[in-house]
């Protein structure tokens, strides 16, 4: 779009000269032709393009409600719908007076005035995909790529040892060298992709040297302050790309979990007060998933493959690793959606394809990581997950037609890959922290963002009750931990 193209209210487009009605032959035409609308949100002073149908599929209304957001057409998608519908009736009707139209179409001067400085401020944006910053990076010459990583992993350590440490100084280096890592090793791995895998992995081996090294120093300066949102808050204004926003809010946060997660079961007596609360408050869930098991049997240990324990420390900078790169395989064209009709489902399984494919035989990255990548969006075996679990377990089957999965979760990868465990604990926690971001971030454009506690009451209606997709022994420890740092915050 230039700085002088005009834009038309989505309201004009998609209503009748009534103001009332719905021209479905206009909606008709934006799907097929694949026209994005332009999403402005003046007061925050961003624009972007997003398709048209993921968000009418998930609220036919979104163009209708109030809200910070307002939505257009383009001068040139508005050409194209009017050509397409003489086409298909003969008639334009967005050719009346403006008198006509509904309120919510009017644009004013103020409004025109405020897109046509949107287009001129276009470095305050939040862009779709990985924003303006990873072209930025893709083009920097491979030692300098290592050379930064190398960079942000002293700045780090040198934060380490101060004994007086400056939040904010802390908050941006935290986020820059998370956000440089997912940048650099996704345009890494897009290269090593076209390579054999020796040769892949010959040239990704500094890159994930320098990165396994910067995680492990991140880690340990996160563990120091596990409850701080001005970290995100600080991300949302460095970052202008969206998927780069949320890798990097699921790195810190998961992180933070882990870390709130080994307090928990190491200070406090909290594994023997679900021990004494699991047949009256979650057996019930777990006996689907373990049929073949007598319902006495099933106790805290048969969820937790060896008994719930804390992560060691070498386990937890390898999950750390799985964190930040979970998703390399994801195109610069997507989003992540939480709803199951809101997006194109063969694009958005082949992001975790790709994703386990290029760390699994183009990088050394630990198996860990590679399990993480290829496992988080399993849902326990729920018909809209997705991941390798599916094929290689009916292969499995197939081989071996009287095996069964015996636990639920393994801290270990061994029990996974031998299909003695259903799911990987480390995968688990992420797709809770993915959802839970998802749904909560402020530059969703295509449904409202939920708030903090709106998030968990949803999360736990639609992913355990409804359908138990993601563990409810985890979800109520994350919602724990979200609750104190909301009190933490207050």
């Amino acid at each position: 779009m230039t700085e002088k193209e005009t834009v038309t209210p989505l309201a004009k487009v998609l209503l009748l000269p009534d103001g009332k009605s719905i021209n479905k032959t206009h909606i008709d035409i934006i799907v097929e032709e694949e026209i994005p609308v332009l999403c402005v949100n003046h007061a925050a002073k961003k624009k972007r393009l997003m398709p048209f149908k993921i968000m009418y599929d998930n609220n036919e209304s979104f163009w209708r409600q109030g809200g910070s957001w307002q939505y257009y057409i383009t001068g040139e998608s508005l050409e194209k719908i009017k050509e397409k519908a003489v086409i298909k009736t003969g008639a334009w009707d967005l050719d009346r007076p403006k008198t006509a139209q509904n309120t919510e179409g009017n644009v004013n001067a103020q409004q025109d005035e405020e897109i046509e400085e949107l287009e001129s401020e276009s470095e305050t944006e939040v862009e779709v995909g990985f924003g303006s910053d990873y072209k930025f990076i893709v083009e920097m010459p491979f030692e300098v790529k290592i050379e930064r990583l190398n960079e942000n992993r002293k700045k780090l350590n040198d934060l380490i040892i101060q004994k007086s440490k400056e939040a904010d100084i802390v908050m941006k280096t935290l986020v820059d060298s998370t956000k440089d890592a997912a940048m650099i090793n996704h345009a890494v791995l897009e290269e090593a992709i076209k390579l054999g895998d020796d040769e892949a992995k010959k040239f990704t081996k500094d890159i994930v040297d320098s990165t396994n090294e910067m995680v492990k120093s991140s880690a340990q300066l996160m563990l120091e302050d596990i409850f701080s949102d001005e970290i995100m808050n600080t991300l949302v204004k460095k970052s202008n790309g969206t998927i780069v926003q949320h890798m990097t809010r699921v790195y810190l946060n998961g992180v933070a979990f882990f870390a709130y997660y080994n307090n928990l079961v190491s200070g406090t007596s909290a594994i023997q007060k679900l021990r004494i609360s699991f047949a009256s408050k979650y057996r019930n869930y777990y006996k689907p998933l373990l049929p073949h098991v007598n319902i006495d049997d099933i106790v805290l240990e048969r969820v937790f493959y060896g008994g719930m324990r804390a992560i060691p420390p070498n386990l937890l900078f390898k999950w750390s690793v799985g964190l930040l790169i979970h998703d390399v395989g994801k195109a610069e064209d997507i989003e992540y959606h939480e709803s199951e009709a809101a997006y194109n489902r063969n694009i958005v399984i082949e992001h975790v394809k790709k994703g386990y494919n290029s760390i699994s035989s183009k990088t050394n990255y630990p198996m860990e990581a590679c399990l993480i990548a290829g496992y988080h969006h399993e849902y326990y075996g729920d018909s809209t997950g997705y991941g390798f679990f599916r094929a290689y377990l009916q292969q499995y089957k197939k081989q071996n037609p009287d095996a069964k999965q015996d636990y639920c979760i393994s801290y270990e990868k061994e029990p996974v890959v031998d299909f003695k465990a259903i799911a990987y604990f480390p995968a688990k926690v992420l797709e809770i922290i993915d959802i839970y971001d998802s749904v909560t971030d402020s530059n969703r454009v295509y449904r409202k963002a939920l708030s903090p506690a709106e998030a968990l009451v949803m999360m736990r209606e639609e992913f355990i009750e409804k359908h138990f997709k993601i563990d409810v022994i985890l979800f109520d420890i994350f919602a724990s931990f979200i609750k104190e740092k909301l009190a933490r915050s207050s």
